[in-house]
């Protein structure tokens, strides 16, 4: 069985002197040192199984004006041109495989072209289910954030939302945790404090330091097998008690 994303890499590391690393949470590809592709998988909750290309500025006008079922304008590169394909809306393979070579050839030496083609595939024969998108509508997510949310919304003041595409909790205006997608897992994030981000990290493997947020002592606790709720509503509550205005924590005592 073979995924969208197996086709994806075959694609791209078909072409010469390509490597694959991960940028900002996703897979990456770049020749000769230069970035020409990334395979983007629900951006900040957007839906959308795409891969994303270094192309001109009048080549992505076309392409999105012509078809926009099927391309888009990505958020932050697509003010340099860069163009989304959206993979999962019907179109052909062949058609991907051209449009990331030409990503390829706008970024590589000219010789390294001389002669070559665009990867020659076969669809992927797997088919993503909705929760292969977006992990939080699958049967385990939805009975995680249900049992977070009984904990966060009987707290004052507290709504629920959405941060990056992933659901957040917010003490009046500020996010006091979240639930977070790393390596196949669901985290719950939250406020500890850096003493206590050191303890718990130093000791439980469970535990992590988060990028972006993590110097300003937030954790990250894996929710993987049966975790203590006991000791996730420990970590909410005191990560909202940081965040909390005087008045809330008032209400919370009463």
């Amino acid at each position: 069985m073979t995924t969208v994303y197996d086709v994806v890499k075959e694609i791209c590391l078909g072409l010469p002197e390509t490597e694959e690393f991960v940028s900002h949470g996703f897979p990456t590809f770049k020749a000769a040192g230069k970035i020409f592709a990334t395979y983007s998988l629900n951006h900040h909750g957007d839906g959308k199984v795409a891969l994303i290309l270094n192309m001109s500025r009048d080549m992505q006008t076309m392409l999105v004006e012509s078809a926009p079922r099927h391309f888009f304008v990505p958020p932050y590169t697509g003010p340099k041109g860069w163009v989304g394909i959206e993979l999962n809306q019907g179109i052909k393979w062949d058609r991907v495989s051209q449009l990331a070579f030409d990503a390829y050839c706008k970024v590589v030496p000219p010789g390294l072209v001389d002669g070559l083609s665009p990867v020659k595939v076969k669809p992927p024969t797997q088919k993503m289910k909705p929760e292969d998108i977006d992990p939080y509508v699958s049967a385990s997510n939805k009975k995680v954030l249900k049992q977070l949310r009984d904990i966060c919304l009987n707290l004052p003041e507290v709504t629920e939302g959405t941060q990056f595409g992933s659901p957040c909790f917010k003490a009046g205006k500020k996010t006091f945790c979240n639930l977070h997608q790393w390596q196949g897992h669901t985290e719950l994030q939250a406020w500890v404090g850096m003493d206590r981000q050191v303890a718990l990290t130093s000791f439980d493997d469970r535990y992590r330091v988060p990028a972006y947020i993590g110097h300003n002592g937030w954790v990250s606790f894996d929710l993987s097998g049966k975790p203590s709720w006991k000791k996730i509503t420990a970590l909410v509550r005191e990560s909202y008690r940081h965040f909390a205005l005087k008045r809330m924590l008032k209400a919370l005592e009463n």
